[in-house]
């Protein structure tokens, strides 16, 4: 059996509750699922500062979390504080668009993303890049309405997300399109049959990969970047983060 939790690092809990389904539906039969949201931040992650809150609430929300776990998710396209995670957590740890870019480029030579917001298509060319990917990048879109727009009423925004998945592959000549965003799981399935290309689904991409990491049992490592933190002093965390990092 293997256990998986799922941070949603926003404050929604209608989002946590689609992911959580969603992802049981991508989940292999043995895989145990638990999902949690952010204590405090934004409802909705759609902009730089609620990106930098929402990197100290999934932190927070691990370090408040005594469930057992192979594995985590961060359940936010985008990944906000996905680096702190794997550094302090003992077990491996995977973002939705780390996993999808990553699967992306297994499929084709160049990936393109489809999103809800339009804050997001710098701060996603930016991650792209920082992972040394940007040649790989064919264009990031963007549709008017927010990811928790589109959680709100999917079927509103299938025709507009085809068309932005089709322009990927028609005019940006995109390989594989990607459609990122917690609010978005479950739709690539449906939109699927509209687009000629490979369509992705972030969080089935980090489900996979949590799976398959969970499976190898990796060591956690003792030096570099990801080892464990040395122990620093902090004032106005909450109680079980102060004691994780101190």
């Amino acid at each position: 059996m293997t256990d998986i939790l799922l941070i949603n690092p926003n404050t929604t809990a209608s989002i946590t509750d689609l992911v959580l389904k969603v992802a049981q539906q991508f989940a292999s039969p043995g895989t145990r699922l638990r999902a949690v949201s952010g204590a405090f931040g934004p409802r909705y992650i759609a902009s730089r500062v609620g990106y930098a809150i929402a990197g100290h609430a999934a932190v927070d929300a691990l370090a408040n979390d005594t469930g057992a776990k192979d594995a985590v998710v961060l359940a936010c396209f985008g990944d906000p504080g996905l680096d702190a995670l794997k550094e302090i957590a003992g077990v491996p740890v995977v973002g939705m668009a780390d996993a999808a870019i990553l699967q992306a480029c297994a499929l084709g030579k160049r990936f393109s993303i489809v999103t809800g917001g339009e804050r997001w298509k710098p701060m996603l060319e930016e991650f792209v890049a920082a992972h040394g990917l940007a040649a790989r990048l064919a264009s990031v879109r963007t549709v008017a309405p927010t990811g928790a727009d589109i959680a709100r009423d999917p079927d509103a925004t299938l025709s507009l997300l085809a068309g932005s998945c089709t322009a990927c592959a028609v005019e940006d000549a995109a390989d594989v399109v990607i459609l990122g965003g917690a609010g978005l799981a479950g739709l690539a399935a449906k939109l699927a049959p509209q687009v000629e290309v490979p369509l992705l689904d972030g969080l089935a991409c980090a489900i996979s990969m949590a799976e398959a990491l969970a499976g190898q049992n990796p060591a956690k490592a003792r030096r570099g970047p990801f080892a464990p933190p040395a122990p620093v002093a902090s004032t106005g965390l909450s109680p079980a983060l102060a004691k994780l990092i101190g």
